[in-house]
């Protein structure tokens, strides 16, 4: 775990350093839809048919996620050419200032994590290559891209303290525990972690709770498991028929509140309260403005059917469902029913 001051003897929620934004500050500028852009540099998701959209496609992407009201952007070094395609396109429009961008540090090599010298080079080298390719001297977010990289968090605090980047955060796997360590650091403003109705363990286990009581902002990545929520049955890859049966039985309780699988889908990750951001890709304009009211609450989503930024690697699924679900998983219409009573039923519709 990295070293520092625990955020319970900092004097509160919102304690940081050096003055700059905790979580709390964080969340006034980022909209509870993120707009993945992993797809803006290199072909991405198991449900990926169109393949890596051009500029043109991206600039229009991103017009149409500012209109209905996105103002949060997740990339990553390691996404092909996104940083440097969104840096673009931001500027174009002349957003790039009044947005949130979020990237992330390249994982770091055996040799550079076992190194704390060599771990601060190649960290300060990653986040200058982010600054120059999205052309901000300050970087509004930057998360380790690989949670066991965070053992170096003091190195990116540095850059933080120099002005390179207003708030620090980590990228974390399936497991809770880690997550929570994580979200009790004084200068950890955000996390970023997976989680969709067939792998709520972060929601169970308290994760969302326990960083909104800290002021620690979250982003929900692989809503959509790469898409595979949302893929022609018939287009599931073999190693993953085992969740035909549960998106089936998914698909009749949505069908049965009167929303679709890709709704019930961002319905259910918005339910677990403000302080998460949900981060959704898509590879086209298709269906763009499309209205989700959560409660009081209206998102408009770019909505498609493509990947979600960073997602679990498909493998998980088809080598841990049995393990995590049973050999055959169960999913009764009433317990799915119970999983879903803060988020049903649908709010109506306006009559004319």
């Amino acid at each position: 775990m990295a070293q520092g001051t625990p955020r319970s003897e900092q004097g509160g929620t919102t304690a940081t350093t050096s003055g700059h934004p905790s979580g709390h500050a964080l969340l006034d500028g980022v909209s509870r839809v993120t707009l993945g852009t992993v797809q803006f540099g290199l072909p991405y998701g198991v449900a990926n048919r169109t393949g890596q959209p051009d500029e043109r496609m991206v600039t229009e992407i991103v017009a149409a996620a500012l209109e209905g009201g996105v103002t949060s952007f997740d990339t990553a070094a390691t996404y092909g050419t996104s940083e440097q395609v969104l840096g673009r396109v931001l500027h174009g429009l002349g957003v790039a200032e009044r947005v949130t961008v979020v990237t992330k540090v390249r994982p770091l090599a055996a040799d550079e994590s076992g190194s704390p010298s060599l771990a601060l080079r190649a960290i300060e080298a990653s986040v200058a290559e982010s600054r120059c390719r999205l052309d901000l001297d300050c970087l509004p977010l930057v998360l380790f891209h690989r949670e066991a990289d965070a053992v170096h968090l003091d190195a990116l605090v540095a850059l933080r303290d120099r002005g390179w980047l207003r708030a620090v955060g980590v990228s974390c796997d399936n497991r809770p525990g880690p997550a929570a360590r994580l979200a009790a650091h004084a200068d950890v403003a955000a996390l970023q972690v997976p989680a969709n109705v067939l792998d709520p363990r972060h929601q169970h286990a308290g994760s969302f709770a326990a960083a909104a009581a800290l002021g620690v902002a979250v982003f929900v990545r692989s809503v959509y498991l790469q898409g595979l929520l949302l893929m022609p049955e018939h287009e599931i890859p073999a190693a993953l028929v085992p969740v035909i049966p549960v998106r089936r039985a998914l698909a009749a309780i949505a069908a049965e509140a009167g929303l679709s699988l890709a709704e019930l889908a961002v319905r259910f990750m918005l339910s677990v309260g403000p302080a998460a951001s949900m981060t959704s890709s898509p590879n086209t304009c298709r269906s763009a403005g499309v209205s989700i009211q959560p409660g009081s609450i209206t998102l408009t989503l770019i909505r498609c059917g493509a990947s979600s930024a960073a997602a679990v690697n498909a493998i998980w699924l088809s080598a841990a469902f049995a393990a995590a679900y049973g050999a055959q998983p169960a999913c009764t219409t009433a317990a799915w029913t119970l999983e879903m009573k803060m988020i049903l039923p649908r709010p109506p519709r306006a009559t004319m």
